[in-house]
């Protein structure tokens, strides 16, 4: 499943590469811009007006319509409503199509790496079809955490890292001690060591809330930081429910172990 997944994003993202080279495509903004609000895929440096009026049409390019459409825009999902480009089912279901959907190679490979080096042990833990449960619903949790910190935003969360924090959290629980190949700058150099998961995937998650902590009143795009968090508390909190029968979690099991002591409960 993990391999099907990463399969699953490449094949999307190569979509978009191709929606890329294929021109612009008119977009009505008028419904945006009744609200005081930029349409997604705005771009003021390339806007010119096609009509004005009622149905106001602006060029934007293929690739970044369909990211606007199959993107989640918080602004859409708070208020039930699917202003241009419209999609031909429920906007809420844009909770799990923006997990595919990425804004660059260095975005899709950073992700599909994270992936692929956390999420087979996971999967193996969990088994196929729970692992993919366990994902999706670690996604849409990342998404609403986000859309909860910014609910008026218009512009589209896309990205699978959501659901991919979830993931690491999983692997954070249940392989604790298991060393994992890392780039580490130690002053002017740079050495690849191997770092205990629990070391590493813990200063991941105390990075991502010192970051969303500091992006609180910031306008505009970015990193969505708490989308990262959320999917991690998510992923933290349904282990115990998606994985294998007789699969210990080895971090509750040690801290328990070292608050009992050798010779037994205090």
């Amino acid at each position: 499943m993990t391999v099907a997944l990463i399969i699953t994003n490449l094949l999307v993202f190569l979509y978009q590469g191709y929606l890329a080279t294929q021109g612009t495509v008119l977009n009505d903004g008028l419904s945006w811009q009744e609200r005081n609000l930029s349409p997604p895929a705005f771009d003021p440096t390339s806007y010119r007006l096609v009509r004005g009026g009622r149905g106001t049409l602006y060029p934007v390019a293929r690739e970044d319509y369909f990211v606007a459409q199959y993107g989640l825009v918080p602004y859409e999902v708070t208020k039930e409503i699917d202003l241009p480009p419209t999609i031909a089912f429920p906007i809420w279901l844009t909770l799990f199509t923006s997990m595919f959907l990425h804004g660059g190679l260095l975005h899709i490979l950073g992700n599909m790496l994270y992936l692929w080096v956390f999420g087979d042990n996971v999967e193996d833990a969990m088994g196929h079809g729970r692992f993919l449960a366990f994902y999706v619903l670690c996604g849409a949790a990342a998404s609403f955490t986000q859309v909860a910190i910014d609910p008026g935003s218009p512009i589209p969360q896309i990205g699978a890292s959501g659901a991919i924090a979830g993931v690491l959290a999983a692997y954070f629980l249940l392989y604790p001690f298991a060393r994992i190949l890392t780039v580490v700058p130690i002053l002017f150099f740079i050495r690849v060591m191997a770092v205990p998961a629990v070391i590493l995937l813990g200063l991941w998650f105390l990075l991502q809330v010192g970051s969303g902590v500091g992006s609180l009143g910031e306008a505009g795009g970015g990193v969505a930081w708490f989308a990262h968090i959320g999917g991690f508390l998510a992923g933290g909190l349904l282990v115990p429910l998606f994985k294998r029968r007789g699969v210990p979690v080895v971090l509750w099991q040690a801290i328990r172990g070292r608050r009992q002591g050798p010779t037994g409960p205090a």
